[in-house]
């Protein structure tokens, strides 16, 4: 963790690494010496999240992640083109919400259905978010943390989430609001959905390796 103190420091000190004279570790925890805003996230490029009061940075995702998250909203991309009723983003967005602990989540890929913010960040939870999992994440650390998440995610409103594994199981968990602790799983060769949050949208699991 690293920390620096509050006031003057703490904007100095992103300043600092907006400017590129202070590259953060990938997952290193920032604590500023006061609780974080969601001002601060302009101030760090890549996936940033608020939670607990500190910048929480999200290592980059490596190429097959990479490749899977791409592929899923490359999908719901064409699937707004023939349909419309929401937008599909990719990872580096931060969505504003409004928990006791968190106050922005960054998905891999995304659909979100709220109102238009701009050049802002989205003000409310994506309806249904993905979350791809890399290297790093499968230790029994990250399942905790990622317990924690979806359940930030259904708190916030989101509607479906996908967990993502192209490295080991080749498969997706599809967690959704109205039953969240029993997945829907899709192997290799089946056809997955993201109902109710996207509705007829339909994925072929091995598109992602395409």
């Amino acid at each position: 963790m690293r920390e620096c103190v509050s006031g003057y420091a703490a904007r100095r000190f992103l300043v600092r690494a907006r400017r590129g004279r202070w590259v953060p570790e990938p997952g290193e925890i920032v604590d500023l010496g006061r609780e974080a805003t969601v001002a601060d996230l302009h101030y760090l490029k890549g996936k940033v999240e608020i939670v607990d009061g500190r910048l929480e940075l999200i290592a980059p995702s490596g190429g097959a992640a990479s490749l899977a998250a791409g592929a899923i909203q490359f999908a719901l991309a064409t699937y707004r083109k023939e349909r419309g009723g929401g937008v599909a983003f990719g990872s580096t967005l931060a969505y504003l919400v409004d928990l006791p602990h968190r106050k922005s989540l960054c998905p891999d890929a995304s659909w979100y259905t709220g109102s238009s913010a701009g050049a802002g960040f989205p003000p409310v939870a994506p309806v249904f978010a993905v979350e791809v999992r890399d290297e790093v994440d499968y230790e029994a650390a990250y399942e905790d943390h990622f317990t924690a998440k979806r359940a930030d995610y259904f708190a916030a409103g989101t509607r479906v989430i996908w967990d993502v594994d192209v490295l080991r199981e080749e498969l997706i968990r599809v967690y959704r609001a109205d039953d969240p602790e029993h997945p829907a799983i899709y192997r290799r060769g089946d056809v997955a959905d993201a109902e109710p949050a996207v509705p007829g949208w339909r994925f072929p699991v091995d598109e992602m390796y395409d």
